[in-house]
This record gives structure tokens, sequence and C-alpha cells, in this order.
């Protein structure tokens, strides 16, 4: 942790939301209400400037702060700190008509009008220099501004490429300094393919899908652009406030951006969570997905995050989104907490009157009204912040899970025999479920910089593109006593997306090596058979779908089998001693009974720490986190009926009641206790 990231240590939990004060300058009664209902939501933070860039400069080197000096005072005044945005998240229409080439250009050469946001070319000097002057005014003008508490970065950087002049001359850059020499290049990328060999850097331009590794790259240089974009932008801002730290609200990982390189430069990570709540017939398939999404924003720096957007009713952007039901706001706003947020903001404070987003939800609706049920949500939310101080760190987890976002893309552009469902994504949910269910604390980890050594099982779902020092870390960290788990389509090409030739790098720890791999239609299923006394202990039949390695062992130990087909009898799952560890393989797309029962066997054999000890009922589950120097047990139930918990040994004590608990807590329908564990 850097030094301003020590300094950002708030004593208090965050609350608040975007504020639009701008688009309300004209209501000035509305204007004194919000600052009324602020103070009895409890709310201590907003974060405000996010899309006011044609407010702040309404004509080019005309600068109106009036309004910003006036909402800035009076945040102050009321008690509430701010998170100054930057504005370049949406340029105004003057700047877009005066500078076409900030405006990007489609893959089809098109360059894009002035309309949406996000749609700045990230390489155009022109770009960069305006919004290099305006954050220039921005820091200098608050930097000893009392209410300033971060620095939000434009909002919601994207991954879309501009196919621009001035980003192909950049990306040819890229790719001189990646590769050195076209002969290089050529060789990476099999471009004797189809004739597609190039004879000079101009003739490079990334829309051919045919060559995977040109797309791959253009993909790693549009994430590095953006980024490069970033660290530009953010120059001001670490030369005239270098005490204050900054964030950018990163989102779910399928934006085209790397966030494990996004986030070493960053100080505090803010992510923007909208859980399609009510979309199921149950509640918890949602609730995992939204736990795994949390830590993995709480993973990138192995520290607390903020909870920047989310909504404290409805979307109007996801195609059918339902208000939340009594008690799913405070349950899913402590999840996030839960999980490691050190705060809970909203999108937005105060529903605009026009616009594509006048309908999304809010805490103050078009009829505002304090009574209404939304504001008592987001109020008691306010409340129970309030009395919990912020927290230190979750439970430091034993088992991680492998999420690589170059291997993502990598697997999204290959064309393998099945294309459909390839579900990167999902299946990392899917393995990360069973911890969930069990409250086995779980970390998300990039394997290529994070520290493996404390971690005893790691998890690396279809790992398709292995680069060597993941696979050369990964086999460290078995040989020296660790446990992992790998599954069918890992390791079938490099980083270049070459497919290996001979044995791949994972063959001495998998003790196996694949054949091939049968690809399953959907009226398809195969099945597993788990061999008699294997080292698991588990018993019985499981289906699987989509994908199934064949597989010979060499040295892998058979744990289960294919049960039917011309490959009726050879391994589906297995076991390698290898070194003082041992590594498992689950050859074929297994269901998720197959994986909650395997991470269960897996789990008490290695004896893997949990949050309560006693199973949990379906539904429910329960994280850790240490809130200062004391220790508390978050208890979720997604359930619409009410559930009890058993505790584990010991006494407890409600946090917000001072109840005394010893033997078991009972959970209302979508409700959360939070108690803290004392001693005996």
């Amino acid at each position: 942790m850097t030094q301003i990231e020590q300094r950002f240590q708030p004593n208090f939990l965050l609350h608040g939301a975007d504020y639009n004060y701008e688009q309300w300058l004209d209501y000035p009664d509305i204007l004194e209400e919000d600052f009324r209902l602020m103070r009895e939501a409890n709310c201590n933070v907003m974060s405000v400037g996010i899309f006011s860039w044609a407010m702040l400069e309404p004509a080019e080197g005309q600068y109106d702060f009036e309004w910003l000096d006036q909402l800035m005072d009076t945040l102050h005044e009321n008690g509430i700190q701010a998170i100054l945005a930057t504005p370049s998240g949406a340029k105004p229409a003057w700047m877009s008509h005066a500078y076409p080439e900030i405006r990007r250009v489609d893959a089809q050469g098109r360059r894009e009008p002035h309309f949406q946001r996000h749609n700045h070319c990230p390489t155009s000097p022109v770009y960069r220099q305006k919004v290099r002057q305006i954050n220039t005014h921005l820091a200098k003008r608050y930097r000893a501004h009392p209410a300033v508490l971060m620095w939000h970065v434009s909002n919601e950087y994207n991954g879309g490429g501009c196919h621009c002049d001035l980003c192909y001359a950049a990306f040819r850059a890229w790719l001189r300094n990646r590769y050195g020499t076209l002969d290089a290049l050529n060789h990476a990328w099999w471009t004797t393919f189809w004739s597609h060999r190039y004879t000079d850097w101009s003739q490079i331009e990334p829309v051919d899908g045919s060559i995977q590794g040109l797309m791959l790259d253009w993909q790693r240089f549009t994430s590095d652009q953006m980024l490069d974009f970033f660290l530009a932008e953010i120059e001001p801002l670490r030369a005239h406030t270098p005490d204050v730290p900054l964030t950018t609200n990163f989102m779910r990982p399928d934006v085209g951006l790397d966030y494990w390189r996004f986030a070493q430069h960053i100080d505090v990570v803010s992510w923007d969570s909208y859980p399609r709540w009510h979309s199921q017939p149950e509640e918890w398939p949602v609730a995992v997905e939204t736990a795994f999404y949390h830590d993995l924003h709480r993973s990138y720096k192995n520290q607390p995050f903020l909870l920047m957007e989310s909504t404290p009713s409805h979307t109007n952007w996801q195609g059918i989104s339902r208000p939340k039901k009594p008690g799913m706001h405070l349950l899913s706003s402590m999840q996030a907490v839960a999980h490691g947020a050190d705060g809970v903001q909203y999108f937005q404070w105060r529903q605009s009157r026009g616009g594509t987003e006048k309908f999304h939800g809010a805490v103050i609706g078009h009829v505002a009204s304090r009574n209404a049920r939304v504001f008592q949500d987001v109020k008691s939310v306010g409340a129970h912040l309030a009395q919990l101080s912020p927290a230190t760190s979750v439970s430091q987890a034993e088992v991680a899970l492998l999420y690589d976002f170059q291997n993502e893309w990598a697997l999204t552009l290959a064309q393998l025999p099945r294309n459909e469902e390839k579900q990167y994504q999902e299946r990392c949910i899917a393995h990360y479920r069973p911890f969930w269910q069990m409250a086995v604390p779980i970390d998300l980890i990039a394997c290529s910089t994070s520290n493996l050594m404390p971690y005893k099982l790691i998890i690396a779902p279809m790992l398709y593109l292995l680069r060597q020092d993941i696979a050369a870390r990964l086999d460290t960290f078995v040989r020296r006593g660790g446990t992992v788990v790998l599954t069918y389509l890992s390791g079938l090409v490099d980083e270049s997306d070459l497919c290996f030739i001979g044995a791949s790098p994972l063959r001495p720890m998998l003790g196996l090596w694949v054949e091939q791999t049968d690809v399953l239609f959907d009226h398809n299923t195969q099945t597993l058979e788990l061999e008699a006394d294997n080292d698991l202990g588990m018993s019985g039949s499981y289906p699987i779908t989509h994908f199934a390695d064949i597989v010979h062992t060499d040295t892998a130990i058979p744990v289960a089998r294919y049960g039917h087909d011309y490959y009726a009898g050879q391994a589906a799952v297995t076991i390698n001693r290898y070194g003082a560890g041992q590594c498992f393989y689950v050859a074929g797309r297994a269901d998720t009974r197959f994986l909650h029962d395997f991470y269960t066997a897996l789990s008490n054999n290695l004896q893997l720490a949990r949050a309560v000890s006693a199973p949990l009922p379906l539904g429910v589950t329960a994280q850790q986190r240490r809130h200062g120097d004391q220790t508390a047990l978050y208890l979720m139930n997604f359930q619409p009926s009410s559930q009890t918990v058993e505790l584990d040994g010991g006494i407890y004590e409600d946090a917000l009641t001072g109840e005394r608990l010893r033997h078991s807590v009972d959970l209302e329908p979508l409700g959360v206790r939070i108690v803290w564990q004392r001693l005996q």
C-alpha cells in the first residue's frame, strides 16, 4: 500500500450518490431540499461534476466555476465531502465540432458524430490537451477545499477501440515495441495462413478476425492506450493535489480493459454494480454472481474498495429491471460491505427530468417524498453504515481463483469446434459458487503478479491462453505443496495465440496430455463416474456437457472416468502428485452439483477455514471482516423465507442492537444480520 493509499483512511463508511447539482440550478427549492434529505439519510459524501464539462466550459477557454464553488461550499457546510470528478467522460458539443479528430472512427472508417458519451479518441493530442487544461483548472481551484475527499477520474472508461489514423499509427508503434521486426510479428501471428503475411508496418489494420493474434494484440493495445490516456489525465491531479487519492469507477470485466493493470495506478478501487435482482426464480444465483464481482474488485489491490454506483430501486437499461423488493436494498448494500466495500453509493441522488436515464432509479424520484419506500430503504442503509467503522480487511483467504483478462479475450476470439457457450466468466463464477455456499473466503488473482504462497488452493478454469510466467508460477506453487485445479481447454496456446507443438507446458504438473476434445451438442450428455476409493471419498455419477477432453495419463491417477461413447473408461477427473503438492484436472464441463461436491470434499481434505462451520441453508452465506479491532460476521439470507444459521462456539453480539447471541441466528426473508464475534 502506497503512502497516499495509507492516508486515505476515513473514520467512517461512505454513503452517498452521484449528485448532478448543475441540472437543478433553476430550482433553488429543490436544492435546499436535497441537502436536508442528505442529512436525514446519513449521507456523508457526494460524487459531483461527473458530466459537467459543458457547464464548466460553455465555450472554448471560457470557464464558469461559480456554481461548482457554491456546491462545494454547501457540501462542506452540511458536513458532506466531495468525490470530485474530472469531466472527460462526456465532451461538450462545441469541442466535437471544432475538433473532429477527437471523435472516434469505427472499424468501417466512419467518423462518429457527437452523441452518447465515452466516445473520445484516446490518442488524440487535442483531446488530451483539452483534458489536461480542464483538469489543471479543477486541481488548482479546489486543491485546498475542505470538502474534497477524492478524485473521481472520468467515468466508466471502456475499451472500445478507435480506428482513426492516429490510433493506427500508435498501434503500429506499439507492435514495433512488442515484436521488434515484421518477421517476428508474422511468425507470432502465423500470417502465412491465407497469405496474410505483412511486408510493411503500414499494411497492418486491426479489422481481420481471421488473424486472431492480430485481434488479440489490438485488444491489448486498446486497453493499454486507454490506460495511457488515463495516466495523462491524472498528471495535473498528481502535480497539484499530491495528497488527494484518486479512483476511476470500474465495471464488470467485459468492457475490454485489463483492470489488473489499471489498478496499479489508482489509490482506491471503485466499481459500479447493477445486479438484476428478481430476474430469476431464486435470488441467490444473482447473489453469487454479485459476490464474485465484489471479490474481484477487492482483489485488484487486496484492500477495501468503494461501491461507487448502485441503484436503490431499478435501472432503465437492462431490458427488464424490477424495483427492489422490501429488504433487498439493505441486503445487497451490506453484501458489498461484507465482501470488502468501505462505502455504498448510488446512481443517482435525484432522478433527471430528461435524457436517456430520466427513468433510472434514484434516491429521490420525480415525486419526491421522504416517506417513499426507496428513501426509507436508503435511510436504513445509512443508519447501518453509521454504526460500523471502516473495515481493515476481510478474512485471509486460503483459496484463490485465477481471473485472466487476456485469456478471456483470446478464448472469445478462438474459433473452436464448439464456439457457442464458451462462457469464461460464467464458468469462473460456477467454480466460485461452492465456496460462497460453504462460507469459505476466496480471492481473485492475476497469477502473473499475485503472491501465490498464502494460498492452499488455486483454481484456474479454462486457462486457454498460457503465458510462460503463469505456467512456471503454478508449477512452483504445486511443487512447494499447493493444490491446483485446472479444467478442459487449458494450456492450448501461448501468449501470441499460437498452439503449442507437442507437449503443453502444463503436462508435467498435470501428469497427462490431451489428445482431442469432444464437443457436445445441447442434446448430448456425457457422464463421469467416480472411481471406488478415490482420494476425495466421492461416489456417484455426474453429467458432462459442452466440452470433454480425451486424455492420456502419464503419472496422473483417475479420480473419475467417462461413462459412455467411444472414450468410455478414460479418465475424466485426475489427480497428479507433483513435488510436495497435487494437481487436479477436470476434463469435462461438469454441472454445479459436481462442482459443489468436488470442492466440498477438497475443502475438507485441505481443512479450509470457514466463516461458519455448520452447513448453511441453500441461499444463505456468511462473510467475515475486521472493523478496527473487532471481527464482524455478516450473515445474509437471499431466500424469500426465514432461515436459521447455527453459530460456532463463543459469544456473539448483534452489531446494531447489542443483543447477545450464543447458538443460532434467525434471518428474516431477504434479511441480513451483522454480529460481533466475542471471545469467551
